[in-house]
């Protein structure tokens, strides 16, 4: 399942800057939905990456299965 999502600068760390999800859609069958109800909006990702291991486990898929794209 594809997903886009638009991040919120939150502040400068030591091991880097810290987003926010502003916006997320799921993207599946050509249809988009906005799914941004479905996570926590308050917390502070390091990276995409960890983003990915997060939207897997909240949908119960396997990390593989997950691409995102930034906006």
């Amino acid at each position: 399942m594809e997903f886009r999502y638009h991040p919120v600068r939150v502040r400068e760390t030591r091991e880097g800057t810290r987003f926010r999800i502003g916006r997320l859609t799921a993207i599946y069958s050509g249809d988009a939905e906005d799914v941004s109800h479905l996570v926590d909006r308050t917390y502070d990702y390091a990276s995409p990456r960890e983003l990915r291991w997060h939207l897997a486990e909240r949908f119960a898929m396997p990390v593989a299965a997950v691409t995102l794209s930034g906006l």
